[in-house]
């Protein structure tokens, strides 16, 4: 790490490369004072696969940058840039933003930008870069489409009693997702007896299904259900777990 006194900048590059085409991320910080600007620690995902792919950062509450640049290519003509289109906090474009976007406090300002029409099976480096007055710093992160995959959890989870000690767990598949015909989801649910207990999962496929019935459940007790959904070919990673649904197994009359 070089630093050179006189002119006070300050030059800190991390690198770390993975073979295969999954992840490349290299940090970089160039500023004009002894403390360098914060680097944006940016997360990408496809909500969507292919179509809805989007990068996110917060923005630090103190000193925030005056602008940021993002801009992204594909990896084997890396010359070729393309503009990343912005999403402020708060603009009217946050339609775009899936319920996938990386989890944040309330307090933070989460940016974000959309990269459109990505190709199948190539990869991409996305380069964020936050401007200050004193400088800036960037962040740079390559990925294949295929492995940053991660759906919305699915949605309306609703568990009903069926017989003695059976439940019917049915959900809907994630609004954002477009492309259920030719991309199907599989999924997995994870069940627990309230308060008590290892909670239970049950994977489902690898054909695609919205509901699956549960047999021998304990009369009396009470149960919470979740729904978490993946690509069919198991391609990225499930998504979060949808909001919990609880229910209490009716007893039989005796």
């Amino acid at each position: 790490m070089p630093v050179m006194v006189d002119s006070v900048w300050v030059t800190a590059t991390l690198l770390m490369c993975v073979l295969g085409g999954q992840a490349v991320d290299q940090l970089r910080v160039t500023a004009t004072s002894r403390n360098p600007p914060p680097t944006p620690t940016v997360h990408c995902w496809s909500a969507s696969y292919p179509n809805l792919t989007l990068c996110s950062w917060p923005e630090p509450s103190l000193s925030p940058p005056t602008h940021y640049v993002a801009t992204y290519s594909e990896r084997q003509r890396p010359k070729i840039t393309q503009q990343c289109h912005l999403i402020q906090p708060g603009s009217p474009s946050s339609h775009l933003i899936s319920a996938s976007s990386t989890s944040s406090t309330s307090s933070e300002r989460l940016w974000h930008c959309h990269l459109p029409n990505l190709k199948l099976l190539t990869g991409y480096i996305i380069n964020v870069t936050a401007v200050y007055s004193g400088g800036s710093s960037s962040h740079l992160s390559s990925f294949m489409l295929e492995d940053i995959v991660k759906p919305d959890p699915p949605t309306d989870i609703r568990v009903s009693p069926i017989g003695v000690r059976n439940l019917l767990v049915e959900w809907s598949p994630p609004q954002s997702w477009n492309n259920l015909d030719i991309f199907p989801l599989k999924y997995q649910i994870l069940y627990q007896r309230k308060s008590r207990g290892p909670p239970k999962s049950l994977n489902l496929g690898p054909y695609e299904s919205i509901k699956v019935e549960l047999k021998g459940l304990t009369q009396g007790c009470n149960y919470v259900f979740q729904v978490c959904a993946k690509e069919l070919l198991g391609l990225g990673e499930c998504s979060d777990w949808s909001s919990p649904v609880q229910i209490t197994i009716p007893r039989t009359k005796s």
